[in-house]
């Protein structure tokens, strides 16, 4: 059975604690929601903050939120180049030996000393969705991109979960490969 899943680009982001969000916009500041993400709960805000790093910053890097448990910047490999940080391919929240980066925001600055990563490809399900194409949360599948410059991603990851709507989730340098469009439809291969 063919199973069609719906893709979607993702630029560099952060994700913040609470001390974090004191610390860069004011004791006790609130998040604004001006996007509901795909994923429920979460969110794109109207804050933003600077990414510096070793040989470069990036200004205007959007905050996912809620707040998390844990402070997290989720770049593309291009992006590491301009900050001059070569992240780790890694799963969200798998922070270890990862490198650090300085968060800039209007009030103050957060000096990380881990948590940038590159977010490994990945597919969001709901249950009903993994049983109907058989597979099982931290499986890795692939999945075929279609047209011109079509290309089959490796190693995606699932995520089942009952709030999961179905997306897949890359970077925008594997967007960039495959000519990929935010929502158009790719073709989930079991491996």
């Amino acid at each position: 059975m063919k199973k069609m899943i719906p893709i979607a680009r993702s630029d560099i982001h952060v994700h913040l604690t609470r001390e974090s969000v004191d610390k860069l916009f004011g004791e006790g500041h609130a998040l604004t929601n001006i996007k509901d993400l795909t994923i429920p709960g979460q969110f794109a805000c109207s804050e933003t903050v600077e990414v510096k790093g070793p040989s470069g910053s990036i200004t205007g890097v959007v905050i996912v939120g809620p707040e998390r448990a844990y402070d997290q910047v989720e770049i593309s490999y291009s992006n590491g180049l301009t900050l001059g940080i070569i992240p780790p391919l890694r799963e969200s929240g798998d922070l270890t030996g990862s490198p650090g980066a300085l968060l800039i925001g209007p009030k103050g600055e957060v000096s990380l000393s881990k948590g940038v990563i590159a977010a490994k490809r990945h597919i969001h399900m709901h249950p009903k969705d993994a049983e109907e194409v058989g597979v099982s949360n931290g499986e890795s599948v692939k999945s075929r991109v279609p047209g011109d410059r079509g290309l089959v991603f490796e190693n995606v990851i699932v995520r089942v979960g009952s709030g999961n709507a179905l997306e897949m989730h890359i970077d925008f340098d594997e967007g960039f490969a495959g000519l990929v469009e935010d929502f158009m439809l790719v073709e989930l291969l079991k491996e």
